[in-house]
């Protein structure tokens, strides 16, 4: 997919070291392993903001304190994991700080935190700017792409149906 409009801008984050499971595969990635996760965000805008430009970066802050917060020296499980119960207990006694996901994963994974950019540019630049797609990295190897326009940013307007409001941290 092309940019979704003429100007755009890309703006990364990393050093996100977290650890998970995907309990389901035969193989290897049934155990518990790690990386140190990386996120590339790619904005779009209709039209430049009063200080030309698509995106502040220094305005996306809430957007860097929740990767932290979700991927930083967390281990994420997804909600359906056997062993569910036991790292709850392990996140209660104190030995892991976790996330129960969805899906685990580094699709979803971009998936989740283009949710989230959108989320905070939608209602707050009115449609101007969005998020139309995100790359989540586990290493300098591996990486996935969510690629997506959200509908408010076609229509050149943040409408009600939008992304949920931008949650607290």
């Amino acid at each position: 997919m092309s940019s979704p409009a003429a100007h755009t801008c890309s703006k990364s984050y990393g050093g996100f070291p977290c650890c998970h499971r995907q309990w389901r595969h035969p193989g290897h990635c049934r155990f518990v392993h790690g990386y140190s996760r990386s996120f590339t965000f790619w904005f779009a805008a209709h039209h430049l903001d009063v200080h030309g430009f698509v995106v502040d970066f220094s305005s996306l802050q809430p957007l860097r304190e929740r990767l932290e917060e979700q991927f930083d020296h967390t281990f994420l499980v997804n909600h359906d994991d056997p062993l569910l119960a036991q790292w709850q207990d392990l996140h209660e006694q104190g030995a892991l700080d976790l996330r129960v996901m969805a899906n685990v994963g580094m699709e979803a994974s971009a998936e989740l935190a283009w949710g989230w950019a959108n989320a905070l540019l939608g209602p707050r630049d009115g449609g101007r700017s969005c998020c139309w797609r995100v790359e989540a990295r586990e290493n300098e190897a591996n990486a996935a792409r969510f690629t997506a326009i959200p509908a408010w940013f076609e229509a050149g307007t943040a409408t009600p149906s939008s992304p949920e409001p931008w949650p607290a941290p």
